[in-house]
Order: structure tokens, then C-alpha cells, then sequence
């Protein structure tokens, strides 16, 4: 199957993603790669069109990064956005300066030619600017295209040889019409034809997989996680029980979780699927541990253990597939844009085997998280896994403060599903990056009828996140937190008061260890 694909090539913008992810929601296959990307590496890709990313550099600056000069000669479609407009400016003999005053944020942009890239599109609209040069020359052939009341030229185009410009950032929300101004260049400039699509991924991805597998067998962990979900009913599409899912059952998992991914994937899709109760060992390992760093360890050296001594039972396993996203791919180069390898951390486990000498097998490598999701309907997964917010690999252990023991996890799980249920019942759970409940180490004085009692202290947790580098407390509905805590005091034994987190990431991390 040829994919049409349009390349990015990344300045370092922290935009960069959010360009590829406009050019997917039109049905066109994007994909970024380094700055520095050959023009004859180019050739072999055989793309559409090419985007200049913008990025933190100033093209007024020397040792800028710059991209090999012969992509202007490949007759290729090119849309340059904000230092990717003034990279294309400086290296065809225009002039960049740096600017008295800068824009940033949101500008009027008036448009001077309403054709090709600004086609079907009002004379002036708001756009998002953030940069500190203007341009003082154009190149021989171009023509201005757009300006704002502080940048003369914010547009440019070269309609015989297909290169245009732009100085503010059409890829962000707060461009008004940006969606338009993307899809010009994708379909009236590029010619593409809108057929990315999750149905067209499937197909492309079993024949892949088929390919690359043949009669060997595959070893996957399964977490229940959207990600390996999704990599697992993939691959067993294409090889049926050539594949081996592993599931193991720490006993740091949340109330019911183990037997309803049991009942997904064994019952309902009929894997090749291997459940490992290994709750004693765990809990066995963590007897008297407190510190946060040493029950990561830990949990992590026992899964890795577990999951090689049950891969190494299977005969003819050549391949070791992981739910990595593309996310996880574009982060592992180097920022000059050379390619480093390393494998993605299981996000059940504190490492995946690396010394097990098999190939990895990573069907979902050129896909966003919110395309896994999509993908994920599409492979009929039930809501809860779809929607399942982010789990951290060492499960309830980092989310009881102090030592881990059965008694004190029963306890959190019963507080934890209360949380859930009440946060599902106001409607809020898939608008929310993760909201739990922690165990503290405390003791709190409480009335019981006559009796002073001395009982558990947890603390909730709600955040909104956009990836989880960076997250805000969430301000829950004061209703809503009454109903949480009048649930967990009254139904959970053992419970006698409820505290708020209202801390944000940073200063504060989203898990408390």
C-alpha cells in the first residue's frame, strides 16, 4: 500500500507534534523527522509536501540550525512556519532582522493574496505569533503574501515552485482558521487525498505484521493498558495463537482489575493468554520496605524475573512486541536529530527484559495516543479500557505511603473505587488525567458514638493534564467531594478522614512518591 505522507522536519518547536497531529486529522499521514534530514534521504521517502517547523532559534543568530539547501531543488511542495518561513527567506538570499518590537500571542494577520495557501479564507482573521525577527527582503521570485500591523511581510509565497511561508503558528487553536490554512497546503497545494485513516492502519498493520513474523511466535506483556491492549488485538490479527500474552497479577492492582482484563482478553477475544497469579511473591519482596525508590526497584527486578522465566517456556518466540507510540519514538533522538536506541519502559513493569535477544515487534510506533484510542474502537476494546486513565507501573505500591501490606492495600483499593465511582457519576472521569486515592502513614483522632478512635487518613488526588509532564489540581465541584468523602468515611472501615490535594505539578509530582 503507498501512503501519501507529508515530512516535518523539526527546529525543536514546541509545536512540532501538534502540526503532525492537524495533518492526521485531515487523513493525511505525517510524520517528523530531524532538521538536518538529507535532501537524497528526502528523495527516498517520496513525500508530498515538507514542513519547516518552527522552533527556540533566531535565524539572526549564528550557528542557527539550518537545513541541507538542496530540498528548495526537489521540486517537492514546501510550507516554511515561523523560523521554518525565515530559515527558507535567509538560505534563498532574503534578509532577516532582528525586530524592535516582537509579537507574541495573538495579532491581526491581512492577507495581501488570497490564493493557494490563503484561498477561501476572509481578508483578515487572528493568528498566534511568537517570534522576534520580521523579514526586511524577500527572495528573487517571491511574493508577499500577508502581514500584521508589526510584521510588513507574515506571508510568503513562490506559486511556480510550490514554497510558501508563514510568521505565526497556523498548527495552534488560537489561529483562527489554521485548520483551513493546513488543509490548503495538504490538498490544493500538495495534492494529497485524505486516506489516513484507523480502517486503512489496521489493514496496512496485519499485513505488516504478517510479513515481518512469519511462522515465528511473538511474546507480549499485557497490562490492560489501552497501548498494549491495542498492540496485542493487533498482532493477534495477523498471527492468531502465534502470539503469547503474559499478564501478571502483582497484587498492586486496583479492585477487580485482573479479573475483568481476564475476562477481555480470554473470554472475550480469545488470546493466547496466560495469567500469572504472583501476589505472594510481590507482596513477599516489599515485607518492611518504605523507601518510594526501593519498592520501585523492587516491583520492577520481580516483574522482569517473572515475565523471562515464562517467555523462556515458549518454543520458536523471536519477537518481543511493546505498545511504544510515536510520542515515545520522536523523543528518543537527540536534539541535533541522530537517532538513539532504547526501549520503551513497560508502563506495568520497571523494565521489559533487554538481554533476551529478541526483536521488537512495536506496531503502534507511528501513532499519537489519541489514534490508539480511535484504534482502539475500531478493534471493538470496551470503554473502560479505551478510557482508562494512566495507571503508574508500580501500581497501589507508590500510592500507600509507607510499608505495602495486604491489609493496607484491601484498604486502598476499597477507598480507590469509591473515588472512581463518584468521579464517573458527576461525569468527569474521561476529562480528567487521573484522579485516586493515597494511604498516608498517619493516624487521625476521631468520635465514634462516645469512643475517641484513632484511624486512617487518605488524601485524593485529581489532576488535568495534557501528557503529564505538567499537571493542575482539578476544582472539583464541592458537591462532588462532599459525596467522595461521605462515601469513603462511611463505607470503609478503618477511615475516618479525607483530605484534598490541591498542589500542582511542578513544584509537586501527581503521585506522592
Amino acid at each position: 500500500m503507498t501512503r501519501q505522507t507529508i515530512l516535518i522536519l523539526d527546529f525543536g518547536s514546541q509545536y512540532t507534534q501538534l502540526i503532525a497531529r492537524r495533518i492526521r486529522e485531515s487523513k493525511v499521514f505525517s510524520k517528523i523527522v530531524p532538521y538536518n534530514i538529507s535532501a537524497k534521504e528526502i528523495l527516498d521517502l517520496s513525500p508530498k509536501g515538507l514542513i519547516l517547523s518552527g522552533g527556540p532559534a533566531s535565524i539572526t543568530q549564528k550557528r542557527g540550525p539550518l537545513p541541507d539547501k538542496a530540498i528548495f531543488r526537489l521540486g517537492i511542495p514546501i510550507l516554511g512556519i515561523c523560523y521554518g518561513m525565515q530559515v527558507i527567506v535567509e538560505l534563498l538570499d532574503g534578509k532577516v532582522k532582528k525586530a524592535q518590537k516582537r509579537e507574541f500571542g495573538k495579532v491581526e494577520l491581512f492577507v495581501d493574496d488570497n490564493r493557494d495557501l490563503f484561498s477561501h479564507l476572509p481578508g483578515n482573521f487572528t493568528v498566534w505569533a511568537s517570534h522576534s525577527d520580521y523579514i526586511v527582503k524577500l527572495p528573487a521570485g517571491f511574493i508577499k503574501s500577508a502581514h500584521t500591523l508589526n510584521s510588513p511581510i507574515a506571508g510568503i509565497s513562490h506559486p511556480q515552485k510550490k514554497i510558501f511561508g508563514v510568521l505565526f503558528h497556523p498548527e495552534v487553536t488560537h489561529t483562527e482558521r489554521g485548520d483551513q490554512i493546513i488543509s490548503n497546503f495538504l490538498f490544493k497545494i500538495c495534492g494529497c487525498l485524505a486516506r489516513w485513516t484507523m480502517e486503512s492502519f489496521i489493514k496496512e498493520s496485519i499485513e505488516n505484521i504478517k510479513k515481518t513474523v512469519g511462522k515465528n511466535k511473538v511474546v507480549l506483556g499485557l497490562s490492560g493498558g489501552v497501548d498494549s491492549s491495542v498492540t496485542a488485538l493487533l498482532i493477534h490479527k495477523a498471527i492468531g495463537k502465534n502470539l503469547r500474552c503474559i499478564f501478571i497479577d502483582n497484587g498492586l492492582l486496583r479492585k477487580d482489575e485482573p479479573q475483568q482484563i481476564k475476562k477481555v482478553f480470554r473470554d472475550y477475544f480469545h488470546l493466547n493468554f496466560v495469567y500469572l497469579d504472583r501476589k505472594k511473591n510481590f507482596l513477599s519482596r516489599l515485607k518492611g520496605v518504605i523507601d518510594p525508590e526501593e519498592k520501585r526497584k523492587i516491583i520492577g527486578e520481580e516483574f522482569v524475573k517473572t515475565f523471562e522465566e515464562e517467555a523462556k517456556k515458549i518454543k520458536g518466540v523471536k519477537y518481543l512486541a511493546q505498545g511504544t507510540l510515536y510520542p515515545d519514538v520522536i523523543e528518543s533522538r537527540s536534539p541535533a536529530g541522530a537517532p538513539s536506541c532504547r526501549i520503551k519502559s513497560h508502563h506495568n513493569v520497571g523494565g521489559l527484559p533487554l538481554h533476551m535477544r529478541l526483536k521488537l515487534l512495536e506496531p503502534l510506533k507511528e501513532l499519537f495516543k489519541d489514534e490508539v484510542r480511535q484504534l482502539a474502537k475500531e478493534l471493538n476494546l470496551p470503554d473502560s479500557i479505551i478510557y482508562r486513565q494512566p495507571f503508574p507501573g508500580p501500581g497501589l505500591a507508590i500510592r500507600i505511603i509507607g510499608e505495602v501490606t495486604e491489609k493496607r492495600l484491601n484498604l486502598l483499593r476499597e477507598v480507590d473505587r469509591r473515588v472512581i465511582e463518584e468521579i464517573k457519576n458527576a461525569g468527569l472521569y474521561e476529562q480528567v488525567w487521573q484522579s485516586f486515592a493515597i494511604l498516608l502513614p498517619i493516624k487521625s483522632v476521631g468520635v465514634m458514638g462516645d469512643e475517641r478512635t484513632y484511624e486512617n487518613v487518605v488524601a485524593i488526588r485529581c489532576v488535568s493534564s495534557i501528557d503529564g509532564m505538567t499537571a493542575d489540581w482539578v476544582r472539583l465541584p464541592y458537591e462532588v467531594l462532599e459525596k467522595i468523602s461521605n462515601r469513603i468515611i462511611n463505607e470503609v472501615k478503618g477511615v475516618n478522614r479525607v483530605v484534598y490535594d490541591i498542589s500542582s505539578k511542578p513544584p509537586a509530582t501527581i503521585e506522592w512518591e
